[in-house]
């Protein structure tokens, strides 16, 4: 089996691991220098001041959502084609996500849809930048300035893209970075906030520690959380983001490879990469037409090959769960959503899959679409 994401761990990992190990540093909160080091390196990648360590991307948005002190009554502009996440954070905090859909070219939130959805509750709105390509953020700042929104970026898939030369994650007035195991950098699970606003920086610090003071420890004047990321993880960390731009070209060379092999095929979209944009390719993701053929008969074609992917996300106006708490209705529509969730699938995209790989690869996909 071929799968659709193995993260590259190496020695220096181990040796952070065992260093931390060896010194008693497995802590989240004390003991731990690690978690020090990964914050400031990864905050200077998304070119932010403060870094926050949590335990994942859902728990960086989350605090992202609670340390601007978005609560009941406040909506959140969320786009519709994004992990269910997203979503989950804003309702953490009683808030309302309200979902736009997604301009057709890199699956985007689309920013000419903002401005039709925002409401006098609507206090964020949360830019996805999905599949690794950057969200065009200049009418989202625009708008958001417009309307006096807070900007919170989602960089879980686009770590290390820029946007006008700018790296994602440091546009908005928070970025949410995410290190599960398919991610650009990964500690195996973990997350973190970035920013350059010290105030929101200081809040999340004290907010994803159960709220402690660092004046009297045991007066507590806010909800906390336990969102505390270990040592362990961040020394993972630190060894990855040693290495990110290492990380980041090999997945494009990948991106280069399958676009080489499947460009010229009629009906079949591959990944673009905008003149104001650099793309990480968190994984190659291609959309079908139907007139081509089924995204599902493909990706079973595929699987029988041995060849493991994945559909895209399942769009979020249509989720059960958010249409059971009345949060959207049934008849809701947003067509392009719509369409990349049924027709969009990507790739084994581990970054230093073999080129005879990518061949066997591409050579199944072109069978599967019976070419």
């Amino acid at each position: 089996m071929i799968s659709v994401f193995e993260p590259e761990i190496g020695d220096t990992e181990a040796a952070y691991v065992l260093d931390s190990l060896k010194r008693g540093m497995i802590s989240g909160t004390i003991r731990g220098d690690y978690t020090g080091r990964f914050e400031a390196l990864a905050a200077a990648s998304c070119e932010t001041q403060f870094g926050v360590t949590t335990t994942s991307g859902t728990t960086a948005l989350a605090l992202a959502v609670a340390s601007l002190g978005l609560t009941a009554g406040d909506e959140v502009l969320v786009p519709s084609l994004t992990n269910i996440a997203t979503a989950f954070a804003v309702l953490y905090a009683g808030a309302k996500p309200v979902f736009l859909d997604s301009e057709d070219i890199t699956w985007n939130i689309d920013p000419k849809r903002i401005r039709e959805k925002v409401t006098p509750r609507t206090r964020a709105i949360i830019p996805v930048h999905v599949y690794g390509h950057p969200v065009d953020m200049d009418p989202v700042m625009s708008l958001a300035a417009e309307f006096g929104l807070y900007v919170i970026e989602d960089n879980a898939e686009s770590h290390g893209g820029e946007y006008k030369g700018r790296r994602t994650g440091g546009i908005g007035h928070i970025g949410c970075l995410s290190f599960y195991i398919n991610k650009i950098v990964t500690t195996g699970e973990g997350g973190m906030l970035v920013t350059n606003d010290s105030a929101i920086a200081e809040k999340a610090r004290c907010l994803k520690n159960l709220g402690y003071s660092d004046r009297d420890r045991y007066i507590h004047s806010d909800l906390g959380y336990n969102f505390r990321l270990t040592n362990l993880q961040a020394a993972i960390g630190v060894a990855q983001m040693e290495k990110i731009d290492v990380l980041i070209e090999r997945r494009r060379r990948l991106a280069s490879m399958y676009t080489e092999r499947l460009r010229g095929i009629a009906g079949l979209h591959l990944p673009v990469e905008q003149p104001w944009a650099k793309n990480v390719y968190w994984m190659y993701s291609l959309v079908l037409e139907p007139e081509l053929a089924s995204r599902d008969s493909v990706r079973d074609r595929l699987l029988a090959k041995g060849i493991e992917t994945r559909n895209f996300f399942y769009p979020l106006h249509r989720q059960p769960v958010f249409q059971n708490m009345g949060i959207v209705a049934k008849d809701e529509s947003l067509p392009v959503s719509e369409s990349l969730g049924d027709n969009g699938l990507y790739l084994p995209s581990s970054p230093s899959l073999p080129e005879e790989t990518i061949d066997f690869i591409c050579n199944a996909f072109r069978s599967a679409l019976q070419l």
